[in-house]
């Protein structure tokens, strides 16, 4: 595999940038014209002495906006640990640098718009949680990894990527068409990576977590659900779960994203908006490129339906099982359990039910497993595609469940526990196993839902606490804000960041700028005048009581009704994506 440079200085003049390979032995130059963007490899001695000179850390790509083109470069990194002997690195900084000097040949209006470009790609690379390694590909499983050609081998990581996990792969496309400079530039993914080293029984081994999440029907909450034309899923993630004993390895992995069919749960102020599923659309085409696509990269799938078999998720399941009953593919079982029904009362001891009923499935499609010498000795042959509504909170929990089964397995079949041990039974390692998976979960419910994932308290500690009940309301509500008044901007963010969203540099004339009516600030004035004055007639009484009980019913109503109104209008109060209205359709 042709790895790529590890260290980098960035040398600035005001015609080109210089991002020069500071790696021993090297002497190639990455030379980027300001003006006409043109990309040439060159040497070192071609930088001219006056160039000024900052270290960086690694290139995520260029983007265009309003003022034209910018380089996004990674200021700093934090060593993640190592995976099979290689480093992997987390992105902790970033810099956006314009390619032009100046911005003054700009309206005020086109200013306010690229300066909000700009906030919102700082939005997407300050959400945390961006990975790479030089030497290393990330992208791919290890079983995926072992089953390549020779010609793969020899591919830079740039051209071998899964792409549905290059996340900095539109900024790459420039860099992509040039196969000299690839040696400069990685592929950066986006969710979550834990390295562990621990012990068992006197043996040290390394255990990690691998979150690849997709970059193909990319957002958030309740702005991207379901599915596409092209078979693509919201909130789609591979979860791999790895191990290293004594140069063996052995990998296990599923996935979870939202139910593959065409529907969608836009805010309006109610906490839980009411699911819609379309029926204009045939849902059969995209679900079977889903699964078709699904079946070929992962073999055999179970669906692991956890939402609800009643009230409004109902509809959804029902849609889901028929789905799958047309489709007649003998490759792929459905299974749904409702989560909530079952675990209703804090009676979590009832998942078991659901890991039973796997169980058998789980033993036929095994784990990938390969031995000190190299040699595969088993290969996954199916994978648990887990979902609830977010494909978060009850999907991690499951996930964990089922991870743990595999990682006994594979400890006990490399001879780091005794046969017939239990996991459970390692108390400082299941400490580090259950914090580790909430770690997961945290981070993928942060890039999706805007914060932490409810129920870790039952990961962490195996069982569910009344301080977990009021952290999970907590988040809830930070979850309602955030779905509701800010997420919008955050949809945008992902659009323009991952290309679905392109800026015309030549022809841009249209602000950011949404202009609200009447509404979007008389009524809420109104509720909260009203609403206060009510509260004022109850504290200062009027001299009768009949008196105080009229103003009362008076502000009381004009409180209730202004509330109303806002309910009902919804859709007008919260912050809906812009860019997606102008460019996209849902």
């Amino acid at each position: 595999m042709a790895a790529t440079y590890e260290s980098f200085s960035l040398r600035t003049t005001p015609e080109k940038f210089y991002i020069e390979a500071l790696d021993d032995g090297a002497s190639d130059v990455l030379a980027i014209d300001r003006v006409s963007t043109e990309m040439t490899l060159t040497v070192r001695r071609d930088i001219p002495g006056s160039a000024e000179t900052r270290p960086i850390c690694g290139i995520m790509g260029t983007i265009r906006l309003v003022a034209g083109m910018y380089l996004v470069v990674i200021t700093k990194k934090k060593k993640v640990g190592d995976l099979l002997g290689h480093a992997v690195w987390k992105a902790l900084d970033f810099d956006i640098i314009s390619y032009k000097k100046t911005i003054l040949h700009l309206t005020d209006n086109q200013m306010q718009d690229n300066k909000t470009f700009l906030s919102m790609i700082n939005n997407v690379l300050h959400t945390d949680a961006f990975y790479f390694a030089t030497d290393y590909d990330l992208t791919h499983s290890l079983q995926r990894l072992a089953n390549t050609s020779p010609e793969f081998q020899e591919m830079s990581l740039l051209e071998r990527a899964d792409q549905r996990f290059v996340w900095n792969g539109h900024m790459l496309r420039d860099l992509m068409a040039q196969p000299e400079l690839h040696k400069f530039v990685f592929p950066v993914i986006h969710g979550f990576i834990i390295l562990k080293s621990s012990c068992i029984n006197g043996k040290v081994f390394e255990w990690s977590i691998i979150s690849r999440r997709s970059c193909f029907r990319a957002g958030v909450r309740y702005y991207v659900r379901g599915i596409d034309s092209e078979g693509h899923v919201a909130n789609y993630v591979e979860t791999e779960q790895v191990v290293q004993y004594n140069s063996a390895k052995a990998s296990f992995v599923q996935t979870r994203g939202s139910i593959p069919l065409y529907w969608s749960q836009r805010p309006n102020l109610k906490y839980k908006p009411k699911p819609q599923i379309s029926k204009t659309v045939n849902h059969l085409d995209g679900f079977q490129r889903h699964f078709d696509s699904q079946v070929i990269l992962y073999g055999r799938q179970v669906i692991l339906n956890l939402i609800n078999q009643k009230g409004s998720e109902k509809p959804l399941e029902l849609a889901f099982d028929k789905m799958v009953t047309s489709l007649g593919n003998g490759m792929i079982k459905y299974i749904a359990f409702d989560f909530h029904k079952e675990c209703s009362r804090m009676r979590w001891h009832r998942l078991q039910i659901l890991v039973d009923m796997v169980a058998e499935m789980q033993d036929e499609f095994g784990y990938f497993l390969v031995d000190s010498d190299g040699k595969v000795l088993l290969s996954q042959e199916g994978t648990f595609r887990s979902n609830c509504m977010d494909c978060l909170d009850r999907t991690n929990v499951i996930q964990n469940l089922l991870a743990r089964i595999s990682l006994q397995s594979q400890l006990r079949r490399m001879g780091v526990l005794h046969p017939g041990q239990p996991i459970e039974e390692q108390a400082d390692f299941e400490k580090t196993y259950k914090n580790a998976w909430a770690d997961n979960a945290d981070a993928c419910a942060k890039q999706y839902a805007g914060t932490g994932a409810l129920k870790t308290d039952f990961t962490r500690t195996g069982k569910r606490t009344q301080v977990g009940l009021l952290m999970d309301g907590w988040n809830s509500m930070i979850r309602y804000y955030k779905n509701n008044f800010s997420d919008g901007f955050r949809q945008d963010s992902i659009d323009l960041f991952l290309g679905n969203y392109a800026v015309d540099e030549g022809d841009w004339t249209t602000t950011l700028q949404d202009p609200k009516d009447w509404k979007f600030l008389t009524l809420p004035i109104v509720m909260v005048v009203a609403f206060s004055m009510c509260i004022i007639c109850l504290l200062m009484a009027g001299d009768t009581w009949t008196e105080t009980l009229a103003y009362v019913v008076f502000w009381g109503t004009a409180s209730v009704v202004t509330g109303g109104l806002i309910l009902f209008n919804g859709l007008d109060f919260v912050d809906a994506p812009k860019l997606v209205q102008k460019e996209k359709l849902d």
